[in-house]
């Protein structure tokens, strides 16, 4: 379920854990402020430094950003959510529930982190493509690696042999040139 940026705005009843001090810098031309705890709670105690935001709309909630952690732009943290280490949030990205993105991970454009998920060290730095395909799903299931249906290669596995799974699996010819253009697609974004 994707949440309506404006419910946010709107909804008032949520109680701030940190409050915007006064120390900034500048990244990426943006004007980050450094957040402090302003009550005892999971993170640690009232006083307690923590990461950089933009505003007070990238945070929310009983989140928190930490160490040298950035979030700006559109981006929300929100729910129990963590972002900390190096790891930046930006874009319309939104982190939410008990989700960890940490090291040097980048969570950027319309990319959404949610649950228990955990995302760290050189992780995605563009959101994982997925295209509903005419016979299957066509996804970015890990670094490098595309998912057609149920069988999952390297990219560049697939560009050497997504011609033979297709006639083995009863693709048309149209659809096996219709699978190439997402497998050329996935090579030209994530083989960079």
């Amino acid at each position: 379920m994707f949440l309506h940026w404006g419910f946010f705005k709107t909804y008032k009843t949520i109680t701030m854990i940190y409050k915007i001090t006064d120390e900034e810098k500048i990244i990426n031309g943006i004007k980050l402020y450094r957040i402090e705890l302003i009550k005892n709670c999971r993170w640690g105690e009232a006083g307690a430094k923590g990461g950089w935001i933009e505003k007070k709309s990238n945070l929310t909630g009983n989140a928190w950003v930490s160490g040298d952690a950035q979030v700006y732009g559109n981006a929300l943290v929100f729910g129990d959510a963590q972002v900390s280490g190096d790891a930046q949030v930006y874009g319309n990205a939104l982190v939410s529930g008990n989700a960890q993105v940490y090291g040097n991970a980048l969570v950027s454009g319309d990319a959404q982190v949610s649950g228990d998920a955990q995302v760290y060290g050189n992780a995605w730095n563009k959101s994982p493509l997925q295209i509903q395909g005419t016979r299957h799903f066509v996804n970015i299931s890990k670094k490098g690696f595309l998912k057609i249906g149920c069988k999952q290669m390297s990219i560049n596995d697939w560009i050497e042999n997504f011609e033979i799974i297709g006639k083995q699996n009863n693709y048309t010819k149209s659809e096996i040139e219709e699978y190439k253009l997402y497998i050329d697609l996935a090579a030209k974004i994530y083989n960079q």
